[in-house]
């Protein structure tokens, strides 16, 4: 990667790490930012995932900030938000939360919604919230614990990860696959290249 094209992604998330190793893009730095990812009072899921994509990329342009090293880079985050209707799935941490999601999200549809933002080296904030709705088939109660006790729902949104076993209970997507899993890498490609980051120019260099 060329010194003028080093691109930051404020995640820690592997899954976003490996979607952009997949279109050839390879961060020269990951800073996960610690933020606060409560939902507000009423907050539709597209405006939260709005807003923490953009409190994660200010809070890693603020700590580059102090070093000439990093400044001009390219900051990429993103935030995925999973919703039945304006209901908000949190990330599960106890089997109690997830069986309680799947069983929301059994035969039925759902939103996940994804913000994008990037910080360009002039400092310009560039964001995009992608959508994709999903329909997962209807979950037998054996279905539903044997994914508990598979522990792929741990830390996910909606208490699942479409890349995993839950792939088998969706019915029916209607919009980006990639979007799901964490970061819409079409969308996400389209913002690099406006904003001067020849994503093909990485794929020469690894």
């Amino acid at each position: 990667m060329s010194l003028d094209q080093k691109l930051i992604l404020a995640s820690g998330s592997p899954r976003r790490l490996d979607l952009l190793n997949q279109v050839g893009i390879k961060p020269a730095r990951l800073m996960p930012m610690d933020i606060d990812e409560s939902p507000k009072k009423s907050e539709h899921p597209r405006s939260l995932a709005r807003r923490l994509s953009s409190e994660k990329a200010e809070a890693a342009l603020a700590a580059i900030q102090g070093d000439a090293a990093w400044r001009s880079s390219y900051i990429l985050s993103a935030d995925t938000v999973v919703a039945v209707g304006r209901r908000i799935l949190s990330k599960t941490e106890y089997m109690d939360e997830a069986s309680a999601a799947l069983h929301l999200l059994s035969g039925r549809g759902h939103w996940v919604y994804t913000g994008v933002c990037l910080v360009t080296p002039g400092g310009q904030f560039r964001q995009k919230v992608v959508e994709t709705k999903v329909r997962f088939k209807r979950l037998s109660e054996r279905e539903i614990a044997a994914y508990l006790a598979s522990d792929q729902w741990r830390g996910k949104a909606g208490a699942y990860a479409i890349q995993g076993i839950a792939a088998s209970f969706v019915q029916k997507l209607v919009g980006s696959y990639t979007n799901v899993v964490g970061l819409p890498l079409y969308e996400t490609s389209l913002l690099l290249n406006g904003e001067g980051f020849e994503v093909s120019r990485q794929w020469a260099d690894g």
